[in-house]
């Protein structure tokens, strides 16, 4: 049944649209630094057909001391010293059934205790921490998708061997399009150096716009159809994926005509003295079942509701849920660049599948190690500001509860808003081939938009391998 609902999706929007998926740099969202190792191939053949395979895996571990907090409530971060981790492992089959088809499929495995059972924050500390819910290791599929090249008019571009990317000779201007299951934000929002929490910046936030609500399951995922299309400079993006049969749950809807998270992106790369950079505008439209803050906000009033008890009672019909974006980046140096994105969405509903914010910005700069005679190690600077629509405070300070925060306590201690602020910091230094470790620095301000608690300082150590 769902590869039926693909392929109609397929067969119903090619007429139409031309779309391109691996353009530029690429866009699926795993950063990587092998390189081969002797007696160890990751690309050959089976039978003719071209096949790769590669894999990682992370270990994230993440701790801070006692935090000032004069009240709490049930979705408060712990104000006492904690201690989080994940780990994750991923193998990346690829296939070449067609000279310009490729297939693909990432079956994946975590196991990890999230801070506070993953509440408390806007900005979360941790982008492995959405896929892992306990110490027993879970065995699930990631990504299994079919890629789709169309190749027109233009220069010859080599794709080199990589993670979910058969080594292919293209055109630089083509069409490509990808359906089956992947996530959102492996096509959208790419960025050279904001984008894989498992070797670059961790929080959420530095993993793409934090007030983007993509469509996704727990864990990040989702099925649908997306393309690009690449032409000279620029690049178009647009995708339908499914939504979450509830807001953040594990299991989609597939009345994909019904509720879907739709994308499109428009983004224009280019060279300032040979250095590269560029700069994309994103907009999402998601529709499905819903509650507003504003009928919560007076559910909570009239009825003293406790808890979730509200934004449960008023989820009764479909919702749009609208938002964009602009995300820019730019080489200063072979060595060192910078990126800045913004985002800001209507506020009206509550989260569908990432995280609480409404609008969101950050700024920061990623550089390796060659001035002092490290090249393969990395170093990253983030600052970032999170908030809330009007809606969605006047629902916390009524007493409401949502799903990743709610600090309300008693009607004598309302919240103090304010907007959460996160710095964030890391070195990764290589250790032997492809092998990394690292470390992280996080001092967040104002957690989950409450002045009256906080600050709270994260250190996390990290160890990434891959091949």
């Amino acid at each position: 049944m769902r590869l039926f609902i693909i392929s109609t999706l397929l067969l119903a929007i090619l007429p139409n649209i031309a779309f391109a998926q691996k353009a530029g740099s690429g866009a699926d969202q795993i950063e990587t630094f092998a390189e081969p190792i002797a007696g160890l191939p990751t690309e050959g053949s089976i039978w003719g057909m071209p096949v790769n395979l590669h894999g990682q895996t992370t270990y994230i571990n993440q701790r801070y001391n006692n935090f000032t907090s004069s009240y709490s409530g049930q979705n408060s971060l712990d104000s006492l010293k904690s201690m989080s981790y994940t780990w994750s492992g991923t193998l990346f089959f690829g296939a070449r059934i067609a000279p310009n088809t490729d297939v693909y499929f990432n079956p994946e495995v975590v196991s990890g205790v999230p801070f506070s059972d993953l509440a408390g924050l806007g900005g979360f500390t941790n982008g492995e921490a959405t896929k892992a819910n306990g110490a027993q290791a879970k065995f699930y599929s990631a990504r299994a998708f079919v890629r789709q090249t169309i190749n027109q008019e233009g220069e010859k571009v080599v794709l080199e061997n990589e993670a979910n990317q058969i080594t292919q000779t293209v055109s630089s201007n083509r069409v490509v399009l990808t359906g089956g299951q992947f996530s959102t934000l492996d096509i959208f929002d790419d960025s050279r150096y904001a984008k894989d929490p498992r070797v670059q910046f961790m929080n959420w936030g530095n993993m793409t716009y934090l007030a983007y609500d993509y469509a996704a399951d727990a864990r990040g995922y989702s099925w649908g159809l997306a393309g690009e299309w690449y032409l000279g400079n620029w690049v178009m993006r647009a995708s339908r994926m499914l939504a979450p049969k509830t807001p953040n749950g594990r299991d989609l809807n597939w009345q994909i005509f019904n509720a879907y998270g739709d994308q499109i992106e428009v983004e224009r790369q280019h060279n300032i003295g040979e250095l590269p950079g560029k700069v994309s505008v994103l907009g999402y439209r998601n529709r499905m079942i819903l509650a507003r803050f504003q009928d919560a906000t007076n559910y909570v009033i009239a009825n003293n509701a406790q808890g979730t008890q509200a934004i449960n009672n008023v989820r009764s019909s479909n919702q749009i849920k609208t938002g964009i974006g602009i995300n820019a980046e730019q080489a200063l140096t072979k060595n060192l660049g910078i990126y800045g994105r913004a985002f800001t969405s209507d506020g009206h509903t509550e989260t569908m599948s990432f995280t609480e914010a409404d609008n969101s910005i950050s700024v920061g700069l990623g550089m390796n190690g060659t001035s002092w005679k490290r090249p393969d190690d990395t170093v990253g600077i983030s600052m970032m500001q999170n908030g809330l629509s009007s809606y969605r405070r006047a629902y916390l300070q009524a007493g409401g509860i949502s799903y990743f925060i709610g600090d309300y306590a008693s009607r004598s201690q309302t919240i103090s808003y304010n907007p959460e602020r996160i710095g964030e910091v890391y070195y990764n230094a290589t250790v032997i081939k492809n092998v990394l470790a690292g470390l992280n620095f996080q001092h967040i301000i104002n957690p989950a938009y409450n002045s009256a608690r906080g600050p709270v300082n994260i250190l996390s150590f990290r160890i990434h391998a891959e091949f």
